[in-house]
Order: C-alpha cells, then sequence, then structure tokens
C-alpha cells in the first residue's frame, strides 16, 4: 500500500501534467509496490484537487469493457473515472487539441440517469432508472506516457485508473433514445476522420448490453457505500478502438437513426 503522502504526490503530478500538457513517466514504474486500490486512490485524490478548484461532477465513465483490452491489459474486470462539468463539448464543437496529451477518440452510449442506483442491481432496474440513452463520443488522453522512454515499458492498467481512466472530454449527441424504445445490444455507429471511415462497432461489444457497464459500475460502487446519481451521465464503454487525434482532424460518428455526432480539433 502507498502512503498518503505518496498518492497525494502522484495525484499532483498528474494534475501538473494535464495543466501543462507534459506527459510523466508511468506511476507504476516509479512507486514501488503500487496496486489497484491504490491506483483508485491517486485517482479520487486528484479528482479532489479539481472539485477544490471549483469543478462539478457531472458523471462517471467505464472503460476496459471488451474482452479483447481486459486481456491486453491482463485484467479481469472493467475500470472507471469521474466525469466533470468542464469535460463536457456541444455537438459540432470546435475543440482545441492543444489542451489534451496523446488525444483520441471512442464512440459510446451514455446513461442519462432519472433516478439513483445503488448497487446491488440488475440490468432490469438500471434500465428503468434510466431517463434517457444518448449517442456520445469520448476524449480520451494519457497524461503519463503510454510507453516510458527510459525502459521502453507500457504503462499499466494500474496507470490508466490513476490516470482517471483516461477521461478528459465528452461531445454528446442531441438524439434521446428511452431505454425500451431499441434494443440496445445492436445500436452502431461508424465513426470519420476527415470523411474516411476509421472505425465501426455495436452496442453489444460492450458487456453483452452497455447497460451492463452501468449495472457493474453501481455493483462496483457499492462495496464503498457509493451510488449513481439522479442526473448524472455515465458513459458505459466504448464499442470502437480509439482513433489518434491530431490538430485540424474532423470526426463524425454516425449512429445511424439515432443520428450524428460531429467535432473538430483545432
Amino acid at each position: 500500500m502507498l502512503s498518503e503522502e505518496q498518492i497525494d504526490s502522484a495525484a499532483a503530478a498528474l494534475d501538473e501534467a494535464e495543466r501543462n500538457r507534459r506527459q510523466i513517466r508511468p506511476l507504476s514504474l516509479v512507486l514501488s509496490g503500487m496496486d489497484m486500490a491504490d491506483a483508485y486512490a491517486v485517482q479520487d485524490a486528484w479528482i479532489r484537487i479539481k472539485l477544490a478548484r471549483g469543478g462539478r461532477i457531472r458523471g462517471r465513465k467505464i472503460g476496459l469493457t471488451s474482452r479483447a483490452m481486459q486481456r491486453a491489459m491482463r485484467i479481469e474486470e472493467p475500470d472507471y473515472g469521474t466525469l466533470l462539468d468542464n469535460m463536457f463539448f456541444d455537438n459540432e464543437s470546435v475543440i482545441d487539441a492543444s489542451r489534451f496529451t496523446d488525444p483520441r477518440l471512442e464512440v459510446e452510449l451514455a446513461f442519462e440517469l432519472k433516478e439513483s442506483l445503488v448497487g446491488p442491481v440488475t440490468l432490469r432496474e438500471v434500465l428503468g432508472a434510466t431517463d434517457c440513452v444518448r449517442p456520445a463520443v469520448e476524449i480520451i488522453a494519457a497524461r503519463s506516457f503510454r510507453v516510458d522512454p527510459e525502459t521502453g515499458r507500457a504503462r499499466s492498467v494500474l496507470d490508466t485508473i490513476a490516470d482517471n481512466a483516461a477521461s478528459a472530454g465528452v461531445v454528446l449527441g442531441e438524439r434521446r433514445i428511452r431505454p425500451d424504445e431499441a434494443d440496445l445490444r445492436w445500436v452502431s455507429a461508424l465513426i470519420s476522420r476527415n470523411g474516411t471511415i476509421e472505425e465501426s462497432g455495436v452496442a453489444a461489444a460492450v458487456l453483452d448490453h452497455p447497460g451492463n457497464g452501468v449495472v457493474w459500475l453501481a455493483n462496483r460502487f457499492a462495496r464503498h457505500g457509493v451510488g449513481l446519481e439522479a442526473g448524472q451521465i455515465v458513459l458505459s464503454g466504448s464499442f470502437t478502438r480509439p482513433v489518434p487525434i491530431a490538430a485540424q482532424d474532423g470526426f463524425r460518428a454516425d449512429y445511424g437513426q439515432f443520428g450524428t455526432i460531429s467535432c473538430r480539433f483545432g
């Protein structure tokens, strides 16, 4: 277990990396004995820094939901992060690419809750507590190097967790889908960059149903006496691989009958 001083120092380092747009070495390489509980403790400490500056929690995100990504990261479950109010952008926004380090874009579904959820819960209960589901794209950014420049080692899931599950921004679509309006497993999307389709996917890739991501998170939080709150937005997990972002790139996520999301990076 890391000491409280080590946790606070690690959180401050990530915060400085984000604010100065300069990546740091993966924490797992410099903090001997770091485990998953430590990684979440660093994430929590970093969120407290942001809240102290006036940030407001608007929701949560779930990551590493596909079996392929879990195998690649050598884990058996997803991870999660926190969404703050200043991370949200309107559809068709022009976004400053320079505010992110090593940014990428992922295709998601966002669950907007009308009722609080305290685990244990079932998929049926999650859908009943959901006001609507909205198309979304998430901007992820690595505040620590994906590959350590000194050792050549890739960062681990512990580094991703400490790094607020790499979450950096969200663009929500306008279309609001009632939970009983469609079989959410079969919601699909194409993601294009500068007019070229880069990725495509179907929402069933997220734990067989995107709502299962919300189930997992509510049940995970229940261990700590924490619930998901009414009015929060929960990103249920990506069903495409992340697409790299560069300045001047334009993106379009096409969800067919459920609308499109567009954004450009300046």
